[in-house]
């Protein structure tokens, strides 16, 4: 089983490797290059607005230290949120195919079962809650599209194996000093996108740090492959009997992959942990005696913190550069590709001539608003695992013993807030909400719900800025200077009207190219329609 398992991580190794180093024409230059945007970073938020730019017609550069992704699972929740950014930008089917689809979650106390929840208990949504899926597939399906982007004529470039040494701002630039196999050599960004990750080299070279706490815990990865028919879903137990007075995580992943996860406690010998005899008996004592093959092991601690501010001039950090998070919620990837779904947009605004500069600074506002907001849902979840006081423990075990039989007290049971698209309050890209009855979930700000509409789903009809008219008739193009809207007028259905009608009869929504509400009204209003896209587009900010 042994030589099997390694022939199997050997092959999974050799698939990804997407990025092989290959000399670029700005090595060669005599003077550096100018490029638009240079993304340091190649994980799947820098891919992803790589691709959301290219897509967009604007030249990107993606500067990797690595040829493709490393091994190991890492992460594999990606919510519904990110699988509709994903459709957007392409590789959405590919990911929904290959990964495993869950709505349910499951909560046990010892063997018993306390508490189940429904991420999405509504019908009428193209996609599911969440999929599992190995983030080495999620980039590879990224960077399948930017091929395919690329052969369509995109301006992206991907360079492996190309390490940022150092970066100097300008008023109207960054300088960097870019290290490769052949030697190092100079380029520039009219914007440079740190997506470097937790470590981000980026930010310590800039003397920038993080804000926030250290969690006293130390957690083990097992992913394993066995052959088992244990649902897709998400199991969480509190003191299970193979790990008692700690707790514990079961998830299903495509290719019979499992990842287990256990809390170990702080105070730990984390060699001894990690030597396989060890991870083989707490595997043993979770599933019993099934045949297995470890994949991938990894202790990991966390912390919950934040960039005070995430646009330092023509420098811009995005994803776990920006902000951290503990992995229980899946928040850390979730967010980090809400993220690039609302920068590429902004960025493509400002460099086509279609935005002022004052844009970007709406990315500083709506995204630390959701870091912080996925920071202080990360850190109840760790307080609610890891009591920090004896209080904090009565509490805990309180809700416990009473979930059973309180409906009560089950929303206070905290195994890990899961992701959920920020709803953007008080934006400076927002305008006041001017539909009487309407819903409070598409109130300016929000992320639009998806429905079944016009013999398919609404949100694969929002890819762009768009006018969109529910009940009512909107024009089929409206061009406001340099912004081109479409038009979209569609019947009130019934889910439809419960969404976004509310007690209105009618309504018209300005819907932003992040699938976000920038405005609402009864009816349309050419005067106020101007004045939205003016705010949505950051010139009245």
């Amino acid at each position: 089983m042994k030589d099997e398992a390694s022939a199997w991580t050997q092959r999974y190794e050799r698939a990804f490797q997407l990025y092989p180093y290959a000399r670029s024409a700005d090595q060669d230059a005599k003077v550096p290059v100018r490029h638009p945007v240079v993304i340091v970073g190649g994980g799947p938020v820098g891919m992803a607005l790589a691709l959301d730019l290219g897509q967009r017609g604007v030249g990107v550069v993606v500067l990797d230290d690595h040829d493709g992704v490393g091994q190991g699972s890492r992460a594999i929740c990606f919510a519904k949120r990110t699988l509709e950014i994903c459709d957007r930008l392409g590789p959405g089917q590919k990911m929904v195919d290959k990964g495993e689809q869950w709505n349910l979650g499951r909560v046990f106390r010892g063997e018993d079962q306390i508490y189940e929840f429904n991420l999405l208990p509504e019908d009428g949504h193209r996609r599911p809650a969440f999929i599992n899926l190995q983030q080495p597939y999620f980039e590879k399906f990224l960077v399948e599209e930017i091929r395919a982007a690329q052969a369509a004529g995109a301006p992206i470039d991907i360079r492996g194996c190309n390490r940022v040494l150092k970066t100097e701002a300008a008023a109207d630039h960054v300088a960097l000093e870019v290290d490769t196999p052949e030697g190092s050599y100079a380029l520039q960004a009219e914007w440079l996108v740190a997506c470097d990750g937790a470590n981000s080299p980026i930010r310590d070279g800039m003397g920038l740090g993080f804000d926030g706490r250290v969690f006293e815990d130390n957690f083990l990865i097992a992913d394993i492959r066995m052959q088992a028919s244990f649902p897709t879903e998400r199991r969480f137990w509190f003191d299970p009997p193979f790990n008692p007075g700690q707790t514990a995580l079961m998830h299903k992943q495509p290719d019979d992959v499992w990842r287990l996860d256990f809390q170990l406690g702080w105070d730990i010998d984390r060699s001894a942990e990690l030597n396989e005899t060890r991870v083989r008996e707490r595997v043993r004592e979770m599933i019993g005696e099934r045949d297995f093959d470890l994949v991938w092991t990894s202790i990991y601690t966390f912390r919950c913190c934040t960039m005070d501010q995430y646009v330092h001039g023509r420098v811009i950090f995005a994803g776990d550069s920006a902000h951290q998070v503990s992995p229980f919620g899946a928040r850390g990837a979730n967010g980090g590709m809400q993220d690039a779904d609302n920068l590429g947009w902004k960025l493509a605004a400002v460099l086509t001539g279609g935005a002022p500069e004052s844009l970007i600074a709406s990315y500083q506002a709506e995204r630390k608003h959701a870091g912080l907001e996925n920071i202080k849902n990360s850190s109840r979840t760790a307080d609610f695992l890891t009591p920090r006081s004896p209080a904090h423990a009565l509490f805990r075990d309180a809700v416990l013993d009473m979930v059973q039989d309180h409906a009560f007290v089950r929303p206070m049971v905290n195994s890990g807030r899961l992701s959920a698209p920020a709803q953007y309050e008080g934006s400076p890209l927002s305008s006041a909400d001017a539909l009487p009855g309407g819903p409070d979930r598409t109130k300016p700000g929000s992320p639009c719900p998806d429905a079944p509409a016009l013999s398919g789903y609404l949100l694969d009809h929002l890819t762009r800025a768009t006018v969109l008219g529910i009940g009512t008739a909107v024009p089929e193009e409206v061009t406001l200077g340099a912004v081109r809207l479409k038009g979209l007028s569609i019947p009130a259905d019934p889910m439809v009207s419960e969404r976004y009608l509310g007690s209105a009869a009618a309504a018209v929504y300005l819907i932003r190219p992040d699938q976000h509400i920038a405005a609402r009204w009864p009816q349309f209003d050419a005067a106020a329609l101007a004045a939205a896209v003016d705010r949505m587009m950051g010139r009245a900010c």
